[in-house]
């Protein structure tokens, strides 16, 4: 199983096991990389994540140990709500499972694209947002 498999199969299983919602997953991350663009990339969405008093759980997912958790309050407090709700209106799902959709999916997803426990250029991470989103919708 390729590491894009095996990050596809962890993003699935991040917002639960509801009928219907594999769809509502693709289109979440979808929503997310439109989000990380019009933020000017991972690296802008981090640092602002890290300027919102999380900067312990950002540097967990990039580093080589265990993940530290947020929670969906804690992410729509960095984030802010209109974030949240433009996503949600992408991915056509309440705004309350797009907070908690994305506090299990960014730790997951910031891991698995910083294996060595840097940051790789932003195109590199772009990428491999543009792969594991076509897996998704496969």
């Amino acid at each position: 199983m390729s590491l894009l498999d095996q990050l596809a199969g962890q993003v699935m299983g991040s917002l639960g096991g509801q009928q219907g919602e594999e769809a509502q997953q693709g289109n979440l991350l979808s929503g997310v990389m439109v989000m990380i663009d019009r933020a000017g990339g991972v690296p802008a969405v981090l640092e602002k994540l890290k300027e919102s008093g999380l900067a312990d759980q950002v540097m967990s997912w990039i580093g080589t140990g265990a993940n530290q958790a947020i929670s969906g309050d804690q992410l729509e407090a960095a984030l802010g709500s209109d974030q949240l709700q433009q996503i949600a209106g992408h991915a056509g799902i309440d705004p309350q499972q797009v907070s908690s959709g994305l506090a299990g999916m960014l730790p997951q997803i910031i891991d698995q694209l910083t294996p060595h426990g840097e940051m790789p250029a932003d195109g590199l991470l772009a990428q491999g947002l543009t792969l594991l989103k076509a897996r998704l919708s496969a």
